[in-house]
């Protein structure tokens, strides 16, 4: 027959004491002084690395465990109360040990009541930092020894702040900070005393209260919510009629698809990708507590997802890719970066992987080579349409966009107007190989292939969105290229510095050139194909670019603060973009112009109106619009786009 529980209970208590009356044999002395505190595991005491905006605001996450440590400073007293309030009430006048609720444990475990831990809270800390889950008398040993060691060696200030980094509240949260983002979206130092007592109550058994795992959860929450508002009261935490106000809050639906959901996840697994040529490992972006700080600005980002969702085509194929990279001239800054609707989704990214056909946006490097060659904007060229020209001995025959016409064009209205006849033989006369030389300058990588034929003026070559935002950037630099980078500092958990990126920045245009340049690309936005962009109100110069048979759409421009490149493309190079959003032809000047634009009012939002360097008139003449064109600066010379 069954022993009665009374009797198990006298048999335990009898146990225990000749346990406890040992404290000074030679048995307990022995595993006191054999028993070591370890270091704490990696899975509970591993931070992850925490990837932050250039404000030190948070996008997000890396690592195996969705836990942050912070100070007990930052936690509210609130929610320290209420958790002692759940667990341990007399936590700052107890020892390391409890028998008396080893005692009880016993007793509710033998009766076949809800599991009952025993444990005080250093107990706790001491079983999840430090040991393994089993059950068993060698690792309850343990336990015990390691507690009275912690206490002995840690203010109970330092036992607290440590447990409720380390406790897990489910939702793959651990530790406070985390807890408090999974369940109410918000910092913990930020949770009224309504919050504070629902993460308190749910760190017992996660799965037991948190309501969004099963219906029956919601009940019990609620009578564990009861029980820490009335414990508080007892302790005089909190008064009864404070108490009296305290209604179960509102708790937050768990966040799925994790941090990687969305466009936010293009920037964390390019951070990521950086971390890793920078040296730093897999387990150190796991478990180390790093904070990554970007180059990425958050108002900028939020306003280069507002602008392709609020500008791009409605109706759209699943196909349909598009790509935005914003740079700062002159240090390389990725400021903000557009890689697609959902990474978990797609998982290249559009903007630093995707490749497609440049088009008229490889048409300044043209220009500059002329520039360089003393070939002046006031230059006349012939732009009528089709031409036939001699290249390496074969004819080569070359149409405007329509096949329009223009007649005896300066090369100044041919930018603004993006003249294939005009570009083309002006790419002839300084050579193939020299505008492949100047765009390599300008920072388009060996990685994108330029073959030196008459072709690469019209942009036969496919760089990526981020290739022609840092050439663009150099052109806003007046011509200094500087190397693009994504990642500012890198810190440990202590705050020391990791890593912290320099600038490279190198003069690879003459400041006469590119001020001629970026007149003739002011034009193209004045009074050319980039008409959308005169929306920004503010100078601005730039290029669109549309492939042959309209297979991408660019548009590529730049202030002096920011160089923003947008692209269209599909996944297959012989697709079309023709008949997406209705138009017949997706040029630059349509859908990635006004995508460029939305984007740019919201980037620079707050800064100053600042203009570009005057004309350096490489020719001798004056490149004035008004005097050039014969027009007003407002007027539109054309509404399409001449080149492809």
């Amino acid at each position: 027959m069954r022993p009665s529980p009374l009797r198990l209970i006298i048999r335990w208590g009898l146990l225990l004491f000749g346990f406890f009356a040992l404290a000074g044999s030679a048995t307990l002395a022995f595993a006191y002084f054999t028993v070591s505190i370890p270091d704490p595991n990696q899975f509970t005491t591993g931070q992850a690395t925490i990837i932050q905006y250039a404000d030190g605001s948070e996008i997000g996450r890396l690592g195996a465990q969705n836990r942050v440590s912070v100070p007990l400073a930052k936690m509210p007293i609130e929610l320290r109360r209420a958790v002692l309030a759940a667990e341990n009430k007399s936590f700052y006048t107890d020892t390391a040990i409890s028998p008396t609720g080893i005692l009880r444990a016993v007793y509710y475990n033998l009766r076949g009541g809800s599991l009952q831990g025993g444990s005080t809270i250093t107990q706790q800390y001491a079983k999840t930092a430090f040991l393994t889950p089993e059950r068993t008398i060698q690792r309850k040993l343990k336990e015990l020894v390691i507690s009275i060691k912690l206490e002995n060696t840690l203010s109970k200030d330092e036992i607290l702040e440590n447990y409720l980094n380390t406790i897990y509240f489910g939702r793959g949260a651990y530790g406070v900070e985390a807890a408090a983002r999974q369940y109410f979206g918000r910092d913990v130092d930020q949770l009224t005393l309504a919050q504070s007592a629902v993460l308190a109550s749910v760190l017992r058994s996660p799965g037991f209260y948190d309501p969004q795992y099963s219906e029956g959860n919601k009940k019990r929450l609620d009578a564990r919510f009861s029980y820490v508002i009335k414990n508080m009261v007892e302790s005089k935490w909190i008064t009864p009629a404070e108490a009296a106000k305290v209604k179960l809050p509102t708790i937050k639906d768990p966040i799925t698809g994790g941090e990687f959901a969305g466009p936010t996840g293009y920037l964390l697994m390019t951070v990521k990708s950086e971390l890793a040529k920078l040296g730093f490992t897999e387990d150190q972006l796991l478990v180390s507590g790093l904070r990554v700080k970007t180059t990425f600005e958050r108002a900028a980002q939020q306003a280069a997802v507002d602008a392709v969702d609020t500008q791009a085509p409605k109706k759209a194929p699943a196909d349909l890719h598009i790509g935005l990279a914003s740079v700062r001239p002159g240090t390389g800054e990725v400021v903000a970066m557009y890689g697609g609707k959902d990474y978990l989704v797609r998982q290249l990214n559009d903007a630093t992987q995707g490749i497609t056909m440049a088009g008229s946006t490889f048409k300044p490097f043209a220009l500059i080579a002329g520039l360089e060659a003393g070939i002046g904007l006031d230059t006349i060229w012939n732009g009528d349409s089709p031409q036939i020209y001699e290249a390496d001995g074969k004819p080569y025959e070359v149409g405007n966009y329509g096949d329009k016409s223009f007649g005896d064009i300066t090369l100044l209205q041919a930018t603004a107007s993006s003249v294939n006849t005009v570009f083309v033989p002006l790419g002839l006369q300084v050579g193939a190989e020299k505008v492949v030389e100047v765009a390599r300058r300008a920072g388009i990588p060996t990685s994108v292939q330029m073959m030196p034929t008459p072709s690469v003026v019209l942009g036969s070559a496919s760089p990526r969105v981020l290739d022609v935002a840092v050439a663009y950037a150099t052109f806003a630099a007046q011509g200094v290229y500087a190397k693009p980078y994504f990642i500012s500092t890198v810190s440990g958990r202590n705050g020391g510095i990791l890593f912290e990126a320099k600038p490279q920045g190198e003069q690879v245009f003459s400041a006469d050139v590119m001020a001629d340049l970026t007149a003739a690309l002011q034009a193209v936005v004045k009074v050319g194909s980039g008409f959308e962009a005169k929306k920004l109100k503010r100078p601005a110069a730039g290029k669109t670019g549309t492939s042959q048979e309209n297979a991408s759409a660019w548009f590529s421009g730049f202030t002096p603060q920011l160089a923003t490149a947008v692209s269209f493309y599909r996944d297959d190079a012989t697709q079309t973009l023709r008949g997406i959003g209705g138009l017949n032809s997706v040029t630059g000047g349509s859908f990635p112009a006004r995508i460029w634009t939305r984007y740019m009012i919201g980037a620079l939002k707050g800064q100053p109106v600042l203009k570009f360097p005057e004309p350096a008139n490489i020719s001798g003449t004056e490149p004035i619009l008004p005097k050039m064109f014969g027009v007003s600066e407002t007027a539109t010379v054309g509404s399409g786009e001449a080149g492809l």
